[in-house]
């Protein structure tokens, strides 16, 4: 079976990688164009396009997904299955080319968690379970019938990075389970049920990052480690930001207004929430590296 791959970060190369090491034959790695990145502004390639160059497979990266030149690229290309991985919303004339059709890796149980950002906001909502589903793509993006989902407990002080890594090892395993199905004939689906609350996982930036302090503790817990390590939680410290990595709850009343840094200015940084505080483990100032509590007091004043 000729296998069309798609995707753009490192939690789709392992799904990559299962399919190629399970001898399937990946006619074409479709991925974003190459970044400039850094302070050099190089330019740099993503991590499937990295894959995919080290094991000769062969990349097409298009601007437009719609351009009449990469269709017909693809369409040579000839495949029975395209498999989509982390990469971005595709026109009906993609996923419908291939005789099998397209189906997708999602990081959520779907229907849950529609949208670009699923491990982040399952775990900002203090979730105590995710998973992986595969589905063939329809064009409402994260709505086609469900093939396979797997399912995996998020410890409480799990943080989004962690949880990544977890759901890009069971999802690879989810995609090699699929295809293996589709191709013996043997694959089923089923429509996404209709449930009455649906948490949706928006596009994360900047501004939605930025630690509320009114909240109670457990809710500010659960925002900064479901933002770590990547784009991370921040605050404000003499005007500039603060981006917190690590941190510890304590739910007991602190007679402090929220948001008011307490410290003593060697050993622990604490920060006032509705109803306790925060604890910083781990964080960084701006324009300087990442750090623990103690090495930024020793060179910080708070």
């Amino acid at each position: 079976m000729k296998i069309v791959f798609m995707g753009t970060p490192e939690f789709a190369v392992s799904s990559l990688d299962i399919l190629v090491q399970n001898g399937y034959e990946i006619v074409g790695v479709i991925t974003v164009p190459d970044k400039p990145a850094g302070r050099g502004h190089k330019l740099q390639q993503s991590a499937v396009k990295k894959y995919a160059l080290e094991h000769n497979l062969p990349v097409l990266q298009p601007e437009k997904l719609k351009d009449p030149v990469f269709i017909e690229q693809l369409q040579a290309l000839n495949a029975d299955l395209q498999v989509v991985v982390a990469f971005r919303m595709l026109p009906a004339v993609v996923f419908q080319m291939p005789r099998y059709g397209t189906f997708n890796l999602h990081a959520s149980l779907l229907p849950q968690y529609r949208g670009a950002a699923p491990i982040n906001w399952a775990v900002i909502n203090g979730d105590t379970e995710s998973g992986v589903t595969t589905f063939f793509i329809e064009q409402q993006i994260d709505t086609g019938n469900i093939i396979f989902q797997e399912k995996t407990p998020i410890a409480p002080n799990q943080t989004a990075g962690e949880l990544h890594d977890v759901l890009m090892d069971i999802g690879a395993k989810l995609v090699l389970k699929t295809v293996q199905a589709i191709e013996a004939g043997n694959c089923t689906t089923q429509p996404q049920p209709n449930l009455p609350d649906l948490r949706p996982a928006p596009k994360i930036f900047t501004e939605t990052c930025r630690i509320n302090w009114q909240q109670p503790t457990a809710q500010v817990y659960n925002f900064v480690r479901g933002l770590s390590p990547y784009p991370a939680a921040f605050t404000t410290l003499h005007d500039k930001i603060l981006k917190i990595y690590q941190a510890k709850p304590i739910i007991e009343m602190y007679n402090q207004t929220a948001g008011t840094f307490v410290t003593d200015q060697k050993t622990y940084l604490h920060i006032a929430t509705a109803d306790g505080w925060i604890e910083v483990l781990e964080l960084q100032m701006e324009g300087k590296k990442r750090m623990g509590v103690q090495e930024f007091l020793r060179g910080n004043k708070v």
